[in-house]
């Protein structure tokens, strides 16, 4: 059965998870929406009237996404609600469901398409190419899985794309 796992950007973006069928989401999203807002209202109110379940994914999911992300290369662009929706989409997809997240964020698009995850958006068109990023120093020319400064020669690191592929959509 189809299910929704939402990102913080489909509450910002005014989706409403009401007569939706099964709506999930995790603890992260919520703390990421600022309170009063619409958005968190709407968090609120759904999660209030059941029509969202707030579930936190396994720590064996965790790893998975954490790995995935620095084989991607996006780990330094994801946050924690980022990483904990893509790792409950993985826990309902192996429990048998068929869940598609919620997000405008590229970085969460591109890992789920990696991991062979279904995925929509609300305001923007989606990826049309998976990438992997390397994360690299431009002065001293050494490659990291992530992070902001070299820890060799302090320079801020910059991402580019070691690979890409077209991504077919359904």
């Amino acid at each position: 059965m189809r299910v929704l796992v939402l990102d913080t950007s489909a509450f910002i973006m005014g989706f409403n998870p009401s007569g939706m069928g099964e709506v999930y989401t995790v603890e992260d999203v919520e703390k990421e929406l600022i309170q009063g807002t619409t958005s968190d209202l709407r968090f609120q109110a759904s999660k209030e009237k059941g029509g969202l379940r707030v579930r936190e994914p396994s720590a064996r999911s965790r790893k998975t996404v954490e790995g995935a992300s620095g084989e991607t290369g996006d780990r330094g662009q994801l946050s924690s609600a980022d990483k904990s929706v893509v790792a409950l989409a993985l826990d309902l997809k192996e429990s048998g469901e068929e869940p598609v997240i919620v997000s405008d964020d590229y970085a969460v698009q591109n890992l789920a398409e990696h991991l062979g995850l279904r995925y929509g958006s609300l305001a923007n068109f989606g990826i049309a190419h998976k990438f992997r990023w390397i994360v690299y120093c431009p002065a001293c020319h050494r490659r990291y899985s992530d992070g902001k400064e070299c820890p060799v020669c302090g320079t801020d690191l910059r991402r580019r794309v070691l690979s890409k592929a077209r991504v077919t959509k359904e």
